[in-house]
C-alpha cells in the first residue's frame, strides 16, 4: 500500500501541475497565494515534517509489535503487520512526502532558471495532504492505543477465527478412516519445507481421476513438512495391483499436488482454525505463568475460546473423503477432530491453572455451555475433559475450602452433560 500510494501521489502531482487556474476564477482565492520562493519553502517544510512523523509512526509501531510479542504471543505479530489502519496511515504519510519532494523539481524552476510562475493548484494539494496527514496522525495514535489492549487483541483473534469457520471450513466425517498406503503405492515428496497453509483438492482430484488413481494427503493443515518427506501417497483405484508411474505422470501429479497443498514459511488463518485457537491459548498460558500471575486475563481468553468452541460444536470434524465427478472416492484428506481442538483450546489452561479456583470455574462454565450445544459425540469429549480437570483439582488444590466447592460444581457439570 505505501508503494502504491507513492505512485499515485506522483501521478496526482503531475496531473495537478498541468492544471492552470485563471486568476479571475472565483476558485483562485482558494489556491496558495505566496511567491514561488514561498511555495518552495513550504514544500521543503512539509517534506521535512513528514520524515519526522514517519519516524514517529514507525517507532510507535515497533513498540506495539514488541509489546504484542512479549506480553501476549509472538504469533500475534502477523495480525499487527496486516492491520489495515496502520498500512493506510503510513501510506498517506509517505505519499505526502513523495508529493512534496517531487514538487521541488518544478516549483519556481524552469530550464534551470528561477521563475515566478508555478502550479498553484499542485502546491495547494501539498497543503491539503499535510492536513490529511495530521488528521491521520491523531487517528493512528488513537487506533494504536486501542489495538494493543488485551480485550481488543483477543476479540480480533476470535473474530478472525470465526471468519475462517464461516468462509473456508471443510466438514469432515468421524466415520471416515484414513487408509494406509497399499503395497507398491507411489510417494509424492514435498518440494519445500514449511507449514501446510491450505488444501484445495479440486486440481489433484481431477488429475487422479484422469489416471484412475487414488491418493491420501499425509499432513493436515497447520502441520510442518520437511522437503523430501511424503506429501501424498498415490495408488491404483481398481484392484489390478500396484501401478508404477512413468516420469511424465509423476511430474504432472506433483504439479497438481503443489496447486492443491500450499506450503509456506508460516501458519495462516486461511483454513487453519487451530492456529487461531493456538493464539488465544498462548495468551492464557502467558497470563498464568509465574512471572505474570494474571488469572483474569486467562479467564477472558477462555471466554473467547468458548465462542469458538461453541461454533465448532455444530460442525462435523475429522478426515474427509473427496469424490470425483463419478462419485468415486479419489482423495483422503486428514483433519483434526473435535477432541483435539478442545484439548488445544483448554488443555494448557487446565494444566497451568488447575490450582487457581477462578480459572477452574471459568473452565467448568465453558464446558457446561459447550456441552449444552453439542451432540453426543462432542459431549463425550467434553465429559472426559471435565473428569481430567477434576482429577487435577483434587491433586493440586490443597485447601478443602477451595477444593470442595470446585468438585461440587464439577459434579453438577458432569450431571448436566450426562
Amino acid at each position: 500500500m505505501p508503494t502504491a500510494a507513492v505512485i499515485l501521489a506522483l501521478i496526482l502531482g503531475a496531473g495537478l501541475s498541468s492544471v492552470l487556474v485563471d486568476p479571475a476564477s472565483p476558485f483562485a482565492v482558494l489556491l496558495f497565494q505566496g511567491t514561488s520562493d514561498d511555495a518552495r519553502n513550504l514544500l521543503v517544510s512539509i517534506a521535512s515534517t513528514m520524515v519526522t512523523v514517519i519516524a514517529l509512526v514507525l517507532g510507535l509501531t515497533v513498540v506495539a509489535l514488541q509489546l504484542a510479542s512479549t506480553q501476549f504471543s509472538p504469533r500475534l505479530l502477523r495480525n499487527f503487520l496486516r492491520d489495515l489502519p496502520n498500512q493506510l496511515t503510513l501510506s498517506i504519510f509517505v505519499a505526502t512526502f513523495a508529493y512534496s519532494t517531487a514538487g521541488l523539481y518544478t516549483v519556481g524552476i524552469a530550464s534551470g532558471q528561477r521563475v515566478e510562475t508555478y502550479p498553484r493548484l499542485a502546491v495547494s494539494g501539498a497543503l491539503f495532504l499535510l492536513f490529511v496527514s495530521m488528521v491521520m496522525l491523531v487517528f493512528f495514535v488513537h487506533h494504536l492505543a486501542h489495538s494493543i489492549q488485551i480485550d481488543q487483541v483477543m476479540k480480533g483473534v476470535e473474530k478472525a477465527t470465526l471468519g475462517v469457520l464461516e468462509r473456508s471450513f471443510i466438514a469432515g466425517d468421524p466415520q471416515v478412516s484414513l487408509p494406509g498406503p497399499p503395497e507398491g503405492a507411489a510417494v509424492l515428496e514435498a518440494t519445500r519445507s514449511g507449514y501446510v497453509q491450505a488444501i484445495h483438492a479440486e486440481a489433484f482430484v481431477g488429475a487422479l481421476e484422469a489416471r484412475g488413481l487414488s491418493a491420501r494427503i499425509v499432513p493436515m493443515v497447520g502441520r510442518h513438512v520437511v522437503a523430501g518427506t511424503p506429501l501424498a501417497w498415490v495408488w491404483a483405484t481398481d484392484s489390478t495391483g500396484p501401478r508404477s508411474l512413468d516420469p511424465r505422470s509423476r511430474a504432472e501429479l506433483r504439479r497438481a499436488l503443489m496447486r492443491t497443498v500450499r506450503v509456506g514459511y508460516e501458519r495462516t488463518l486461511e483454513q487453519d482454525i487451530a492456529f487461531g485457537i493456538r493464539q488465544l491459548a498462548d495468551i492464557s498460558s502467558k497470563a498464568l505463568s509465574p512471572a505474570v500471575n494474571d488469572p483474569y486475563t486467562a479467564n477472558q481468553a477462555v471466554d473467547h475460546l468458548a465462542s469458538i468452541l461453541a461454533a465448532l460444536t455444530v460442525r462435523q470434524h475429522g478426515p474427509c473423503a473427496v469424490k470425483d465427478r463419478q462419485g468415486l472416492v479419489r482423495l483422503h484428506v486428514p483433519a483434526r477432530d473435535f477432541e483435539y481442538l478442545l484439548e488445544l483450546a483448554l488443555g494448557q489452561v487446565r494444566r497451568y491453572g488447575a490450582s487457581e479456583p477462578r480459572v477452574v470455574r471459568a473452565l467448568l462454565r465453558v464446558c457446561r455451555d459447550v456441552g449444552s450445544l453439542s451432540g453426543e459425540g462432542h459431549r463425550t469429549a467434553v465429559r472426559r475433559y471435565v473428569e481430567t480437570l477434576l482429577d487435577d483439582v483434587r491433586r493440586m488444590v490443597p485447601q478443602a475450602a477451595d477444593r470442595e466447592p470446585l468438585l461440587a460444581e464439577g459434579a453438577a457439570v458432569l450431571a448436566a452433560l450426562a
